[in-house]
This record gives C-alpha cells, sequence and structure tokens, in this order.
C-alpha cells in the first residue's frame, strides 16, 4: 500500500471473518496499546481499545450499530466509531482511530 509515495507497512491483525457483524474484537500486539475492531453491517473499524476516561476495554462495550457507536461499559461515555469524536459523556477526549486494509479475507494495520 502506499499513501503519497510512502509506502506503508502492514501488520496483520485477525481475519475478517473473526470479527461478528455487530460485534467487535481485541487485538494486542507487541509495544503498543490494544485495539479494537469493530464489524458494523460488513464495514469495519480500528480504533485504541482502551476509553479515554478511564482503562475501560471498548471492545466489550455496547455497540449501537444503528448510530455507529460504542459505549464504554464503565461509565457510559460513547464514541463515534467513524471519527472517534466523543459524543456521550464523561468523555471529551476523541479515540484514537487506525488506518487500515482490508485483502485476502484478513484487516491489516496501516503504519
Amino acid at each position: 500500500m502506499s499513501d503519497g509515495g510512502v509506502i506503508a507497512s502492514e501488520t496483520l491483525l485477525c481475519a475478517q471473518s473473526d470479527v461478528p457483524e455487530g460485534g467487535a474484537v481485541k487485538i494486542e500486539l507487541a509495544g503498543r496499546p490494544p485495539l479494537a475492531i469493530f464489524n458494523i453491517k460488513g464495514t469495519f473499524f480500528v480504533t485504541d481499545d482502551t476509553c479515554t476516561h478511564g482503562e475501560a476495554s471498548l471492545s466489550e462495550g455496547e455497540i449501537d450499530t444503528d448510530e455507529c457507536v460504542v459505549e464504554c461499559p464503565w461509565h457510559s461515555g460513547a464514541f463515534e466509531l467513524s471519527t472517534g469524536k466523543p459524543c456521550g459523556a464523561p468523555c471529551t477526549i476523541a479515540l484514537r482511530i487506525h488506518r487500515f486494509a482490508l485483502h485476502d479475507g484478513g484487516i491489516y494495520l496501516l503504519d
């Protein structure tokens, strides 16, 4: 993959089939914070897994597939999956979203 003439490296996160529709999985890679992969009606999103308000795992949160939002399991704060924007108190800091590629049945993180 390239981006403006720079070749991005790819790291396999998981198979697309590992992420259930309407669900999420937590991915832990050496040397980096955990990631969450969400599958909303066949569209994937890759974000940091840790809530910006606390240490909760967002892959364990409630997912609103109609609004494309994940709710933190600890304090009910929420984030838009497409932008990372907080959309429910007490969260005020955006969630980091990650670039990724889908091919050969896999989900690949782009660095």
